[in-house]
């Protein structure tokens, strides 16, 4: 056993100062900054790799998977109040399999990525990285996601859409890597595509004019698209996606080989979130959702349309036509506007006309009854049922004990008694306060008695004045807002 000890010192031992050796000898990738982390992210993936309580317990433990992204067409975004992207939809569906919530974090900078994943602060990331070899020195990757490969992006010539022959339309495009020289490339500043581009220009002994932009991949192929500049690098996948915009785009000609887009993990001694990851991965990629969800992102002329209106983060950025009247009416209640922009999305997807079964009607589906209260029908404008909706959220806040003083959790109070009304969320009051939870705090205290008003033995509890209630559908009600608003504050400016 001493001899084994010793051993497997030894072994650790060597282990990190190969780390040194080869973090202190070969330049960083161009996104992670070697002067700036390597002894501490070194200290950092000693520590993780070591730790007994591993990402995944983590995530388990705490019921939630934090996971990074950026915002754009692929990634994350939201679009008329819905939140959308590859990445997120494969997010969303890989936390469901865990049983777990979503949390998204944006961020665009690689290395304070790395950083909150290391502190344990995030559990992946999932912004299109590619799995090099050298960022396989800082992370632990999953199975690829998608292949792609690096690709030019250029505009077809002027009509060619009347043009007869493929010839006609490929004579004024670069098709060889050799026809770079000379040429001006703008690409992202930091990026991958700017060592590249360098290669390239070795490789064919003559300059590259690369153009370092501020500006993110996207903007740059629409700034190809609008004729601004005439050239920028792009992951095909990224290409494939912007063509259903940007129709007048050419990315034919590769400038790299294939590689791997997947989500990073740290690096741990055994890595069963990554490894559960692979497992859901390989049978997720068989399944008609995933045909679908590529599809969706990838060929459908649906998402094209989607892309060039209004209401979409990554173009637009704004929720609907009635942002100007949500905000004037949120400022009236105290709420913040994206919040009551989620709580109309849930009702009625912007939609003025929505109505259901019950009778609920508009924008925020208002009760008949609460329409009579307020004097208006069917015929309100949008603007009216949206000022009236606030009426009646200032009334409900009114009737909520003035001892749940925490704003987010009086506004979790008052979407309870929005949806399934206030008796049935008083009666969870009382029922909280009978068998010892917080009757201030919705989350886990009060909402526990909500969600089970359904069951005889909660209904029937002499602390309960209102009866029988469909609990669950409020709790998720609420859920559910407050998982879009948070996707909101992410994405849209207050």
């Amino acid at each position: 056993m001493v001899f084994v000890s010793k051993f497997f010192r030894l072994f650790i031992l060597t282990f990190f100062i190969c780390l040194v050796f080869v973090f202190c000898s070969e330049p960083l990738d161009e996104e992670v900054h070697e002067e700036t982390y390597s002894i501490e992210i070194i200290q950092k993936i000693e520590k993780s790799y070591l730790d007994t309580t591993n990402s995944f317990e983590r995530v388990i433990h705490r019921k939630k998977l934090i996971a990074i992204t950026n915002f754009n067409s692929l990634n994350y975004y939201i679009y008329r109040g819905e939140t959308m992207g590859y990445q997120y939809e494969m997010l969303k569906a890989f936390a469901d399999k865990l049983g777990v919530t979503l949390e998204i974090r944006v961020e665009t900078d690689l290395t304070k990525s790395l950083d909150l994943l290391y502190e344990g602060k995030a559990d992946l990331i999932a912004t299109g990285l590619t799995a090099t070899s050298k960022r396989m020195k800082w992370f632990d990757f999953s199975d690829p996601l998608i292949i792609t490969k690096e690709v030019l992006i250029q505009k077809l010539p002027k009509n060619w859409q009347q043009m007869r022959t493929l010839s006609e339309i490929e004579a004024g495009l670069l098709r060889s890597t050799i026809e770079l020289g000379k040429k001006e490339i703008h690409v992202n500043k930091g990026s991958a595509y700017y060592k590249r581009l360098e290669t390239i220009a070795n490789e064919i002994g003559d300059t590259i004019i690369i153009i370092e932009d501020k500006r993110e991949a996207e903007e740059l192929i629409q700034a190809v698209a609008s004729g601004e500049i005439k050239y920028t690098v792009a992951d095909e996948y990224l290409a494939m996606a912007n063509k259903q915009n940007y129709p007048e785009i050419d990315f034919g000609m590769a400038v790299s080989f294939d590689h791997k887009i997947a989500w990073a993990f740290r690096k741990e001694k055994t890595n069963e979130l990554r490894d559960e990851t692979n497992d859901w991965l390989r049978l997720f990629s068989r399944s008609s959702t995933s045909t679908l969800l590529h599809n969706k992102y990838f060929n459908s002329n649906r998402m094209q349309r989607m892309m060039q209106r209004d209401y979409q983060t990554s173009t637009g950025g704004n929720l609907s036509i009635y942002d100007h009247v949500i905000k004037d009416v949120a400022t009236e209640i105290g709420w913040d506007w994206r919040l009551l922009a989620s709580l109309i999305y849930q009702e009625s997807n912007f939609n003025p006309d929505a109505e259901n079964w019950s009778g609920a009607y508009g924008l925020m589906q208002l009760m008949p009854s609460v329409m009579l209260q307020y004097g208006i029908d069917s015929t309100a404008t949008p603007e009216l049922q949206i000022r009236v909706g606030g009426k009646y959220i200032s009334y409900l806040d009114r009737l909520i004990p003035e001892s749940v003083t925490d704003t987010v959790e009086r506004a979790k109070f008052v979407l309870a008694a929005y949806n399934t009304g206030v008796g049935h969320v008083l009666d969870a009051i009382r029922l909280a306060e009978k068998y010892n939870k917080n009757p201030n705090i919705w989350t886990d205290n009060v909402d526990y008695f909500t969600r089970n008003k359904s069951k005889p033995s909660f209904y029937n509890d002499p602390a309960v004045y209102y009866g029988y209630a469909r609990g669950e559908e409020t709790y998720e009600f609420v859920v559910d807002i407050f998982d879009r608003f948070e996707n909101y504050k992410n994405l849209i400016n207050k």
